[in-house]
């Protein structure tokens, strides 16, 4: 999983890896109009039954037509793939990234490179009629995807909204509509149980939380990992940031926070240290209250990080870690 993350982050967390030494993280992509069914075929959504030709306009803002349902998908994203999955849509699964690994059927597709720049060839030998491109990608390679004439719909989710949004319009593209609904459903199931359980924590006791992903990385507003937190009824010190940010480790001390988060499975690619283990041996941080009262909590990175069904997932975890005499 480390070469994922080196891979990935500068765009979700992409950034992470990359971040544990000197270079500077590339910038990601704007989203684009929000993605959405045109008019009149979200009038058949009460049928549950798509109907084609479908038109559909993605992230960066290009409309996508599908004739039919598409029965030779490509996914270069381990989040879209986990969606696609989780719609019943094993046997339509062509191809999937390199770094695929949920569920465990997702391990045994045809790979088709990375992520960030996946290979062009290894797409086209599947002759797919959908090709999904999620946060980590280039806007440039899904253009030249495009211009060789695959039909590729790219996604940019930056809040929960987004995410389940996503999952909405691609039920849709592939007319499982009812699937994405229950799926969805259940995702607003556990942020209800979430909210509901630290609604009566008070402004002046949030928690102050820092959350670190990678070696030297954290995450500000406008990022759905932000927004976990805020969600589950406490306050990300980073909040006044935007997007992904190399940490200063004097303010983090200033900020003592109450929780530290931190992604497991973490190494750093220099010294070859865990994430854990970097935390607690930064220097003067051993002051700081999350230590002294060793609230520093491990979550799983692919749940945490994936913009996908099992997001709401890591939101419950995140609360739990916060708030244990809260959310059980």
């Amino acid at each position: 999983m480390k070469r994922f993350w080196k891979l990935a982050i500068p765009v979700l967390a992409t950034l992470s890896l990359i971040g544990c030494g000197n270079n500077q993280p590339a910038q990601p992509a704007q989203p684009g109009a929000q993605q959405e069914v045109a008019k009149d075929n979200l009038a058949q959504a009460s049928s549950k039954e798509t109907t084609y030709p479908l038109t559909v306009t993605d992230a960066t803002g290009k409309e996508v037509t599908f004739p039919k349902a598409p029965t030779r998908i490509v996914s270069t994203s381990p989040a879209e793939t986990e969606i696609l999955f989780a719609l019943g849509l094993d046997q339509q699964i062509v191809g999937v990234s390199d770094y695929d690994d949920y569920p465990e059927a997702a391990k045994s597709k045809p790979k088709v490179g990375g992520v960030v720049k996946p290979n062009e060839e290894a797409i086209l030998s599947q002759s797919p009629d959908l090709v999904i491109g999620g946060i980590s990608m280039e806007k440039p390679v899904a253009d030249k995807l495009k211009t060789l004439g695959m039909p590729v719909y790219v996604t940019q989710p930056k809040k929960l909204d987004d995410i389940m949004a996503n999952i909405l319009v691609m039920g849709t593209i592939t007319n499982r509509q009812e699937q994405a609904e229950q799926m969805v459903a259940q995702m607003k199931e556990d942020i209800a149980r979430v909210t509901e359980a630290v609604k009566n924590v008070k402004p002046e006791e949030k928690k102050k939380v820092y959350l670190e992903f990678s070696p030297g990385w954290t995450v500000g507003k406008g990022e759905f990992m932000d927004e976990l937190i805020t969600l589950a009824g406490a306050t990300n010190i980073a909040s006044e940031t935007e997007g992904w940010n190399p940490i200063s480790e004097e303010k983090i001390v200033k900020d003592d926070p109450d929780v530290i988060l931190y992604a497991k499975g973490i190494t750093d690619d220099k010294t070859g240290k865990q994430l854990e283990d970097i935390i607690k041996n930064r220097s003067g941080w051993d002051k700081m209250k999350a230590i002294r009262d060793q609230q520093i909590y491990g979550m799983d990175q692919n749940i945490l990080s994936r913009p996908g069904p099992r997001i709401t997932q890591g939101l419950i975890d995140v609360a739990k870690a916060i708030y244990p005499d809260l959310v059980k």
